[in-house]
C-alpha cells in the first residue's frame, strides 16, 4: 500500500527531473527575478584565481586574487585558494552564493571539473567539495560560458540572440548563447573551440593533441613566439632582449603588447599573425554556428586593434560564402579580464534564488505545523485526548504529516539541489 511518504519521495525525485531538464529555460527568464543580493564570482585561470564580490547589476563591489598553485600539486591545494579567497572576501560582505568559472572541462549536472588543460583536475567534484567547506550554495561552470554570460548580461553582447564569445588567455576558450541560453552540449563540454585541430601534426598541445587552434593564436602561443626568436638571438629581437635584460624567460604577454604600442616591428607582426589565426577560426565557426556576433575577450583581447583589425581582414578573406551572405560582428569584450567572475557571480545568484526559496517552503511548513498545533491547544474538545495522545508541547510530539519533529521542535534542514524555485 502506498503512503504519503512514497508519494513525497516520488515527487521529489520527477521534481528534480524536471529541474536538471529545465535548468536552461530557468536561466534565460529567472535573471530577471533573481534576488538582488551580492555573491561572489571566482575565475580559475591558468595563471592565477581571481574572486570578487558582485552585485545584482554586475558592478564589481571588491576584487582580490591569488596566484594559482603550480599544477603538479593536488586539487585541493586549489581548492584551499578558493575557501581562503571567499572567507576573506565574507569577512567585509554578506555572501549569498558562490560561483566558480573554471578553466576546463565541467560536466553537464556543473558539479565536477572532468578535464583541465592547465590544471591538476581530473574528475573532480569541485562543487561539492567547496560548498561542504563554505556552507553556501555553489554553481560550478566553464569560465568562458561564464564570461560570455556576463558580455551577454551587461556587456558588448547585450540585445544579441545569437552570439559566440572567444576569450583569448593562456589558451582559447568558447561559449555559444542562443535565446539568452548558454549552449553547453548534452555533456556540458561544448565551446571548446580552442582544442579543435587547424594544424594536423602541429605544436603539442596540453591537452594532448598536436596542432589545436589555442597553439597558434592564444598567449601561450605569443610568447612562445616572442621567446623563440629571442632565444635565437634574431636580430629582430633585439629591442625585446634588452627590455628583459638577457632573460628570455621574463618575456611575457602583456610585455609584447606594450612594446608593440610603442612600435616594436617584431612584437606588431606577433601580434599580427595571432589575429591572422584567430580570424581564420572565426570564419570556421561562422561556418558551423551562423552567429550575429562574436565577442572576443580574455587577457590578449588588450591588444585592441593590434590583434582585432588582422583577425576582421582574415574573417572577411576566409569567410565562406563571402560577398552573398551577412557577416557576423565582430566587437571586444567590454568587461574586461574580469568577465568570467562577474559572468559567475550573475549565475551564482540563480542559485541563491532556489537556495532561498526552498528555504522558505520549509520555513513556512513548519509555521503550518505551528500554527495548526495552537489551535488544537485552544480546542476545548482537545482537553480530554491531552492524556492519550502528545501534544505539541511533548518533546516526542510528531508533525501532523508523521514525518518529523513539530512546530516546537523544528529541525534545520538544508535545501537541495532538488528543490525547483
Amino acid at each position: 500500500m502506498s503512503t504519503y511518504r512514497d508519494f513525497t519521495l516520488a515527487h521529489r525525485g520527477a521534481a528534480r527531473g524536471t529541474v536538471l531538464r529545465t535548468i536552461g529555460t530557468r536561466e534565460r527568464r529567472s535573471h530577471l527575478t533573481a534576488p538582488r543580493v551580492p555573491t561572489v564570482g571566482i575565475d580559475i585561470g591558468g595563471t592565477k584565481v581571481m574572486a570578487g564580490v558582485v552585485d545584482a547589476d554586475g558592478i564589481i563591489l571588491e576584487k582580490i586574487r591569488a596566484e594559482t598553485p603550480d599544477k603538479s600539486k593536488s586539487a585541493k591545494v586549489v581548492e584551499d585558494t578558493i575557501v581562503e579567497l571567499v572567507l576573506d572576501l565574507s569577512d567585509r560582505h554578506d555572501v549569498h552564493a558562490v560561483g566558480i568559472g573554471a578553466a576546463g572541462w565541467v560536466d553537464a549536472d556543473r558539479s565536477r571539473v572532468l578535464f583541465a588543460p592547465h590544471l591538476a583536475w581530473r574528475d573532480e567534484p569541485l562543487r561539492d567539495a567547496l560548498q561542504s567547506r563554505l556552507a553556501v550554495p555553489v554553481m560550478v561552470d566553464n569560465d568562458a560560458n561564464t564570461a560570455a554570460w556576463a558580455e551577454w548580461r551587461f556587456g558588448a553582447g547585450r540585445g544579441e540572440d545569437h552570439l559566440v564569445m572567444i576569450t583569448l588567455g593562456t589558451g582559447i576558450g568558447g561559449a555559444i548563447l542562443e535565446g539568452g541560453q548558454v549552449k553547453r552540449g548534452r555533456y556540458g563540454v561544448a565551446g571548446e573551440f580552442g582544442h579543435m585541430q587547424v594544424v594536423p601534426g602541429g605544436h603539442r598541445c596540453p591537452c594532448g593533441n598536436r596542432g589545436c587552434w589555442e597553439q597558434y593564436s592564444s598567449g601561450n602561443a605569443l610568447v612562445r613566439e616572442a621567446r623563440e626568436l629571442a632565444a635565437a638571438d634574431s636580430p629582430v629581437a633585439y629591442n625585446i632582449i634588452a627590455r628583459v635584460g638577457g632573460n628570455v624567460s621574463e618575456i611575457t604577454g602583456p610585455l609584447i603588447t606594450e612594446l608593440a604600442r610603442e612600435g616594436d616591428a617584431m612584437c606588431v607582426e606577433l601580434l599580427q599573425d595571432i589575429g591572422q589565426w584567430l580570424g581564420v577560426g572565426i570564419a570556421n565557426l561562422a561556418a558551423a554556428l551562423d552567429p550575429s556576433c562574436f565577442v572576443i575577450g580574455g587577457g590578449v583581447s588588450a591588444a585592441d586593434d593590434l590583434l582585432i583589425g588582422p583577425a576582421r581582414d582574415a574573417f572577411r578573406r576566409h569567410l565562406t560564402g563571402r560577398g552573398y551572405r551577412p557577416e557576423a560582428r565582430i566587437a571586444k569584450a567590454q568587461l574586461g579580464p574580469e568577465a568570467g567572475m562577474v559572468g559567475a557571480a550573475d549565475l551564482a545568484r540563480l542559485v541563491a534564488r532556489r537556495f532561498r526559496r526552498a528555504t522558505r517552503r520549509r520555513v513556512e511548513r513548519y509555521e503550518k505545523y505551528e500554527r495548526y498545533a495552537r489551535l488544537g491547544r485552544r480546542d476545548p474538545g482537545a482537553a480530554d485526548s491531552k492524556a492519550a495522545e502528545p501534544t505539541a508541547a511533548d518533546p516526542k510530539a510528531v508533525d501532523p504529516m508523521g514525518a518529523g519533529p513539530t512546530a516546537a521542535e523544528p529541525r534545520a534542514v538544508e535545501p537541495s539541489d532538488g528543490d525547483a524555485p
